[in-house]
């Protein structure tokens, strides 16, 4: 291919594309490449995935569905992470035996 012609596919192909960030769908490929692998890149990037024949833009709905699983993912992180910084307290057997008499002298009252 010639070099020319395809700069000037990619210059089409990415002022084509409205937003700054875009959801692309993989393509099979010869060499190995598998089909249907969701990604979130940069304008330029997928004008060259495209003209490349290596992916294609998601629909809408792709789009949507894929940002909403991130949201999803960056929400269960999220979660995980704060349960790790959870503070743990440990008492020792001497500990116990004090709060468990405690309890009882309160219910006797």
């Amino acid at each position: 291919m010639d070099l020319r012609v395809y700069y000037s596919k990619v210059r089409e192909v990415e002022a084509a594309i409205k937003d700054p960030d875009v959801i692309v769908v993989s393509l099979e490929t010869p060499e190995g490449g598998a089909a249907g692998v969701r990604s979130e890149v940069r304008r330029s990037v997928a004008a060259r995935l495209v003209v490349g024949r290596k992916a294609r833009l998601a629909t809408a709905e792709e789009s949507a569905e894929y940002r909403a699983q991130v949201r999803e993912a960056v929400k269960a992180a999220e979660q995980k992470a704060a349960a790790q910084r959870m503070q743990i307290t440990v008492l020792s057997e001497a500990d116990l035996r004090a709060i468990r008499e405690a309890g009882k002298m309160r219910a006797g009252d």
